[in-house]
């Protein structure tokens, strides 16, 4: 029988078949490798949380058994009933918002022009000026020069001394001076030559062209300012009426971790303190007070994600 030849055209003809079937493989295999990665990479992520909120929803007394994952074995209401139990709460949630929100409006309004001053190569003093806000990042004066810096400026007890300190902050200053830098300085120039101040170019111009950048520092300094207990602690202790939210529930974690239950729990939950012991423990009050002070910027996180990631990469790296 004659031998059959393959002549060279039919030769490349089958090596391009067998790339073709390799690069429709290719696609197919890493799809599913990244959805089957993500996926575990979600689950890793989001368990803590949810095993977190399955134990603010349980008895005490059974959490203390273990084994609870992603539904709670007895369910109770209890621990937020001991959270919310004093009416202290509800005012530390109101001088919360109140600080969180003044922060971050003067903060991105101060920094942003600052940033925006220092980024004109005509200012004499940019450098200067940049060195020394650079360098309180990393030097600083301590808690008690702090401390008497707030007394002698009458801050103490004030309900400004949550605001006052937070107006500038040197990294954020940096990020937005940066993102300042990638907008072409044309439109600076044509703004000038209409007869536009260094304020209008800022406010027309350069502040609304930040807008990224600027909801990514808002997140920054929103969670600094609600997560923040230290300084009602340092500087507003004596004054209950000034009491932060996240202030109040440390208090509460803290009577929680000393004692097998509060008899403030008892009486809020109407029940007698022991039984109130075998409903409330400090790992399930603990399950409570991180839920309670992670929902407000859970739900103001959304609204910034789209920026949020923009905003950090083009204000990080100027081409």
């Amino acid at each position: 029988m004659d031998n059959q030849t393959i002549s060279p055209r039919q030769m490349s003809a089958a090596a391009v078949n067998r790339r073709m079937g390799r690069g429709r493989l290719e696609p197919i295999l890493f799809n599913t490798f990244n959805a089957i990665f993500m996926t575990l990479l979600v689950i890793v992520t989001l368990y803590p949380f949810l095993n977190t909120i399955v134990v603010s929803f349980n008895a005490g007394n059974d959490t203390i058994r273990g084994g609870l994952y992603l539904w709670p074995r007895e369910f109770t209401l209890q621990n937020y009933k001991a959270v919310f139990v004093s009416g202290t709460i509800y005012n530390a949630f109101l001088i919360s918002v109140a600080r969180t929100v003044l922060s971050t409006l003067l903060n991105i309004f101060l920094t942003s022009m600052l940033a925006y001053t220092l980024s004109r190569r005509e200012y004499v003093f940019r450098k200067p000026i940049t060195f020394i806000f650079v360098l309180t990042m990393y030097f600083n004066a301590g808690l008690i020069p702090g401390y008497f810096l707030m007394k002698d400026l009458n801050l103490i007890n004030s309900f400004w001394v949550y605001v006052l300190p937070s107006m500038i902050s040197a990294f954020n200053l940096i990020v937005i001076r940066t993102y300042i830098g990638t907008i072409p300085e044309s439109l600076v120039e044509s703004a000038r030559i209409d007869g536009a101040g260094d304020f209008k170019i800022f406010w027309r111009i350069i502040f609304p062209l930040c807008k990224p950048v600027l909801a990514t520092i808002a997140l920054f300094v929103a969670v600094g300012a609600w997560n923040s207990w230290f300084d009602a602690f340092l500087f507003t202790s004596s004054r209950q009426e000034l009491s932060t939210m996240q202030y109040e529930l440390m208090k509460l974690l803290s009577s929680s971790m000393n004692a097998n239950s509060n008899p403030a729990v008892a009486a809020g939950a109407g029940m007698t303190q022991d039984a109130a012991a075998s409903m409330v423990t400090p790992l399930s009050i603990r399950a409570a007070v991180t839920v309670v002070a992670s929902v407000p910027i859970l739900l103001v996180y959304p609204f910034m994600q789209k920026y949020f990631v923009v905003g950090l990469n083009v204000g990080s790296v100027k081409e």
